[in-house]
């Protein structure tokens, strides 16, 4: 049995919706809680705090901890427990690609798509995938941009993908 339990956190986006899961059987403390939901302002599919959700600011600290690390430029990686059983297998692998990509940097769709065998046509379900990522910052979509360069869908919305490239050092990169 699981509590849903969430937080908000300021941050250069905005005002950030933390949602986790605490295991009844574990401490309702920034150790105990698996984040399930990291979602930005106006976010498309973002999450929205449901009857018998409760506030629990404590269970995060871990996570603003590190986010507010992130946002100043001190550290580029997060060490965050993570919900298990989101997604589906397909999400999953994508999902797991995401998280390989190194600070900094940027891939585009088609390389996500080689590297979880979905090629050609599966270039749209790659970008399905990762327009479904319920861990924005932390799971990083925002480095997978067009293979022209150009910056094409974040379910928080181009600026906010912007915000967070220019953050890693690659605010470089535009619309055409």
């Amino acid at each position: 049995m699981t509590t849903t339990v969430y937080a908000r956190v300021e941050s250069p986006l905005g005002e950030l919706l933390l949602v986790g899961e605490v295991a009844a059987d574990e401490p309702d403390t920034a150790g105990g809680v698996r984040l399930r939901s990291l979602s930005v302002p106006g976010q498309k599919g973002g999450a929205v705090v449901q009857d018998g959700w409760r506030h629990a600011p404590e269970a995060f600290t871990d996570v603003a901890r590190q986010l507010e690390a992130y946002f100043a430029g001190r550290s580029t990686r997060f060490e965050v427990p993570l919900a298990e059983g989101l997604g589906t297998e397909f999400q999953r692998r994508v999902w797991a690609v995401l998280e390989s990509i190194p600070y900094g940097s940027t891939v585009s769709y088609g390389d996500v798509a080689a590297q979880v065998g979905a090629s050609g046509a599966g270039v749209r379900a790659v970008g399905t995938a990762i327009g479904r990522n319920p861990l924005l910052v932390v799971r990083p979509c925002h480095r997978v941009i067009g293979a022209d360069g150009a910056l094409r869908g974040y379910a928080g919305g181009l600026e906010q993908k912007r915000l967070l490239l220019g953050i890693e050092g690659g605010a470089g990169r535009s619309e055409p």
